[in-house]
């Protein structure tokens, strides 16, 4: 079994198509359907079934899927600390970030790191808090950046200065002139939510707990998956958001949004890792430049 094997078995198993894994590998659709079938003959187990064009993981290849990851990722592991040898010379770093961390705060954190440090590569995958916190555990990526609370005793979690929240609502809205300044007055207004696992999700959740409410209190006009539908979807009158205003500011400023008089808290973000992986230099350069 091979490292070589190993890889291709993962990008098969992610992406459900052996053609699409072979041109993510840059290697012939024939070698890619070798590499699997070496694992499956030499070991006498099927991996994969055949369903149509795509192949589908059986249970067997679910289960030596999260082992081939955990041997790829310590071979990473290792080849990054041959990369700290080398003076940061080369090497990538693999950061994750929930929305609005990724869209926002962290582009000009990666630019300054560029500056200093050329001949590092650096990726950025992202997701909700959730979504970047299991990355992290999966090492698929080095380090995780997120707006939500994690509890995961694989990790360590270090806050950082965050952001500033704020209700915003349509301009016209009732409580643009009357603020809510009752629990009975959050009732009044429908609501726009993120995702279930999303920080700026739990972030809006603690100030209705606050208030004494939970979200079975209000309603809930949509539930989307991104800060910018929230914005359209509040701009076009669908009710009120609790957004960072790293995301609203450019609108309120342009009148499309305003921000309501309602005391919210300044909410911390985190940077989460991995306790038994290998602090690179290029991670602890990055973490003594935010």
């Amino acid at each position: 079994m091979t490292l070589e094997q190993l890889r291709i078995f993962i990008a098969v198993a992610e992406r459900e198509h052996v053609t699409q894994a072979a041109a993510y590998l840059n290697l012939t659709q024939s070698a890619t359907s070798a590499a699997v079938a070496a694992l499956e003959e030499r070991h006498a187990v099927r991996l994969f079934d055949r369903v149509g064009r795509r192949v589908v993981l059986t249970d067997s290849g679910k289960l030596f899927l999260s082992e081939a990851r955990a041997v790829v990722a310590r071979a990473e592991q290792a080849k990054r600390l041959l990369g700290d040898l080398a003076g940061m010379k080369r090497g990538t770093l693999r950061l994750g970030a929930s929305q609005t961390i990724a869209n926002y705060w962290l582009p000009p954190l990666m630019q300054r790191f560029r500056e200093h440090h050329p001949g590092i590569s650096l990726e950025l995958a992202v997701g909700n808090s959730t979504l970047v916190a299991q990355m992290v555990h999966d090492a698929t990526v080095d380090l995780g950046f997120v707006e939500g609370e994690i509890t995961d005793a694989a990790l360590t979690s270090q806050s950082l200065p965050g952001d500033q929240l704020a209700l915003v609502v349509a301009p016209g809205h009732d409580w643009q002139c009357r603020p809510p300044s009752a629990p009975e007055d959050l009732k009044a207004s429908p609501w726009v939510m993120r995702e279930a696992g999303s920080g700026t999700r739990s972030a809006c959740e603690k100030a209705l707990l606050d208030q004494g409410l939970c979200t079975d209190d209000i309603e809930i006009a949509f539930e989307l998956p991104s800060n910018e539908a929230l914005c359209v979807a509040v701009e076009a009158g669908a009710g009120a958001a609790i957004l960072s205003t790293l995301v609203v500011g450019r609108a309120i400023k342009a009148n499309r949004l305003v921000s309501v008089n309602f005391r919210l808290p300044q909410r911390q973000f985190h940077v989460l890792r991995h306790k038994e992986r290998h602090l690179s230099l290029a991670e602890q350069k990055f973490l003594e430049l935010i």
